[in-house]
């Protein structure tokens, strides 16, 4: 595959030459304290270069990076590392972004991906994908936004939250990585409330099964990941839009859904992703 087609991620460490990632390279251990999960880098984007650094340069926008201590590329095994496919090996690490629509009453929009997309079915993130080659992270963020809710958002205010090192299948239990990516998270900030921009709402079928506006206290509670809510804290179910056959209807869910980990065996679980509780995290620190 050709590199111009692909926006990829590129590392400097203590001014070194800068150099694509390789695809089982851990990104977020190159630049914290050994076997740590956390590390305060410098990024941007240049020349269809996602660049990563531990100092800050021209352009750069300084972020918190972050994997989950399950991370697949932290815990491969040089044995393992080598019996990935050989186009696996040289593919590099790919560059996504994801945008938290945050409305003017304080909620944020999260949707749940389609059952038949190859990389996390039926999970729940926040609307994002690709990067593509001469595309801003704003301008891929907006443009993936409105690809997969119809959301077009003109008037609005916006900032990085923060990077989240990513690996499909999330754990090695459940089979060695097939995908690396750095997901940059987005903050965009409308000026409408969740109802406005709700009757606006177009979820592309194909990527989209249903949508949810979280308030504040919601996003709390899945954060800390209170598997055991006291009663009264929090209504025991969620009114959420799926989509069906185009149209869409009104819904109630288990608020336990969204307290769901990814299991370690066997069929993945209905549930909101690791780095979006790591991104729901950085909203909540904003406010």
């Amino acid at each position: 595959m050709e590199p111009a087609k692909r926006v990829l991620v590129y590392l400097t460490k203590e001014n070194s030459r800068l150099q694509c990632a390789r695809f089982a390279q851990g990104i977020t251990g190159l630049f914290c304290a050994k076997q740590g999960d956390t590390a305060s880098v410098h990024c941007g984007l240049e020349r269809n270069q996602f660049v990563i650094s531990d100092r800050h340069f021209p352009g750069s926008t300084s972020l918190q990076l972050q994997r989950p201590s399950f991370c697949p590329i932290k815990n491969l095994s040089p044995t393992q590392e080598t019996s990935l496919p050989e186009e696996t090996q040289n593919c590099g690490v790919d560059v996504g972004v994801a945008v938290l629509v945050e409305s003017v009453n304080k909620k944020v929009l999260i949707t749940r991906r389609s059952k038949n997309l190859n990389i996390f079915p039926n999970v729940w993130v926040p609307p994002g994908g690709h990067i593509e080659p001469g595309e801003q992270v704003l301008e891929a963020g907006l443009r993936e936004l409105q690809e997969e809710t119809g959301l077009q958002l003109t008037e609005m205010s916006w900032s990085m939250l923060g990077l989240w090192e990513s690996a499909f299948p999330p754990m090695l239990t459940r089979g060695l990585p097939l995908r690396h990516h750095i997901v940059t998270y987005l903050l965009v900030r409308s000026r409408e409330t969740d109802l406005q921009l709700q009757e606006r709402l177009c979820p592309c079928e194909e990527e989209v099964s249903a949508c949810v506006w979280l308030d504040t206290e919601i996003a709390k509670h899945i954060v800390a990941g209170d598997c055991g809510i006291a009663p009264g804290t929090l209504p025991t179910t969620i009114r959420i839009t799926e989509l069906n056959g185009g149209s869409l209807a009104e819904t109630d869910l288990n608020i336990v859904t969204f307290l769901n980990t990814a299991p370690k065996e066997g069929e993945d679980v209905e549930r909101i992703s690791t780095g979006t509780k790591y991104a729901l995290g950085l909203w909540l620190d904003t406010l």
